[in-house]
């Protein structure tokens, strides 16, 4: 591909993401949480196979090694039923317990640290050769 149809490929999918980000922007700048453009965060087939792979197997087993306890698979299940809610009478309480539910699953993600600190600055002689023949 020639670098000229790089770019011109690269041009047309920023002007089709574009348009989608438009899309889904309210009229108006109001809140899409109150008028009629809202639509859940994931397509209810997300949170259906999220469900169905929280309740494996081989996902139980990774999470009680690397965790020490099995998963809570019911927060997907509650997700699910709640777009569906959603999705056939456009329920306030439904769209709220979605909204909620993905708030609370950011926080939860955002509260581990990192599991090294990181550093300002490379170290003072990161230039010189390591020791490896040197013997311990």
């Amino acid at each position: 591909m020639s670098p000229d149809a790089i770019g011109r490929t690269r041009g047309a999918l920023i002007k089709a993401w574009r348009g989608l980000v438009a899309e889904r922007r309210p009229a108006g700048g109001g809140s899409m949480a109150h008028d009629g453009s809202w639509r859940p965060p994931r397509s209810c087939e997300d949170y259906w196979w999220e469900w169905k792979h929280c309740r494996g197997l081989r996902h139980a087993f990774h999470h009680y090694y690397a965790h020490g306890e099995l998963p809570t698979c019911g927060r997907w299940r509650e997700d699910y039923e709640a777009c569906r809610a959603w999705e056939k009478g456009r329920a306030a309480a439904a769209q709220e317990a979605l909204c909620k539910s993905e708030r609370a699953r950011v926080m939860e993600n955002q509260k581990y640290a990192p599991v090294w600190t990181l550093r300002k600055n490379p170290p003072p002689d990161w230039y010189l050769p390591l020791d490896q023949d040197k013997p311990n």
